[in-house]
C-alpha cells in the first residue's frame, strides 16, 4: 500500500465528532475561506453546486447562533461552525457554470442545450429540488470534514437545530435551506481513541 493510500484511509477510519474545542484556537477569515475553497471541489449533479456556506467566526455571531442550536457546547467552543444551505433553485447555476466552457469551445452549443433540458425538467418538481438539495449539499458538508481532518482540525455534524428559527434569522433568501451545522476547531479531547462503534458490514449491505 502506497503512502498516499495508507495516509487517506486513515483519514477516512481515523476520524472522529468532537464535541469540546480548545477556545484559544482561532482560525483566521483566510483559514475559513480556505477550507469553504476546497469544499467547494465535493461533487454535485449536473455540477450544479446545490449549497451556500455561512461561517459563524465571530464570538458575536456564535453567540447568536448557540441558543439556536440549543447551546450546544461545540457552538461557543469551536473556532467557526459553518452552515451547510442547501440550494432549492440551483438549475439557476447551469448558465454561469456551463456557459464559459460554451465560449471557450470545450462544450457544444447541442450538448450544452440537451443537458439544460434535462435540468430545467427535473426542476419542475419541487419534490426533486428539495432532495438534490439536501443530497448534494450533504456531499459539501462531508467534504467539508475531511478537508478539516486533513488539516489537522476536528469536526462536529448538527442537526439538532430549530430549522425553522435558523431559517427567519440568518437566510435572507428563499432559495436556500439548512442542511446542517458543522464545528471546526482544535479538539481538548483525544476522539480519536474512542472505538468508531460501526455495525458490522454484512448488517448494512445488500450484495445483489
Amino acid at each position: 500500500m502506497n503512502q498516499t493510500l495508507s495516509d487517506t484511509l486513515s483519514l477516512l477510519t481515523e476520524r472522529r465528532s468532537v464535541r469540546h474545542y480548545d477556545e484559544t484556537f482561532m482560525l483566521s477569515q483566510e483559514d475559513v475561506q480556505e477550507l469553504i475553497e476546497l469544499t467547494t471541489a465535493a461533487p454535485s449533479a449536473w455540477n450544479l453546486q446545490h449549497w451556500h456556506f455561512v461561517a459563524f467566526h465571530s464570538e458575536e455571531a456564535k453567540q447568536q447562533l448557540a441558543p439556536i442550536a440549543y447551546n450546544q457546547p461545540a457552538i461557543s467552543s469551536s473556532s467557526v461552525v459553518i452552515a451547510v444551505l442547501g440550494d432549492l433553485q440551483a438549475n439557476r447555476n447551469y448558465n454561469p457554470v456551463y456557459g464559459p466552457a460554451v465560449e471557450a469551445g470545450g462544450m457544444t452549443e447541442d450538448l450544452f442545450d440537451s443537458i439544460k433540458g434535462q435540468v430545467e425538467g427535473a426542476y419542475q418538481s419541487e419534490a426533486y429540488a428539495r432532495d438534490a438539495a439536501m443530497s448534494n449539499a450533504s456531499l459539501a458538508a462531508m467534504q467539508l470534514m475531511l478537508v478539516a481532518e486533513a488539516k489537522g482540525l476536528s469536526t462536529l455534524a448538527m442537526g439538532g437545530f430549530n430549522h425553522q428559527l435558523f431559517t427567519e434569522t440568518f437566510i435572507t433568501d428563499e432559495r436556500y435551506v439548512p442542511v446542517m451545522l458543522i464545528a471546526v476547531g482544535k479538539a481538548v479531547e483525544d476522539a480519536k481513541k474512542r472505538p468508531a462503534l460501526r455495525l458490522p458490514v454484512d448488517q448494512v449491505t445488500t450484495i445483489l
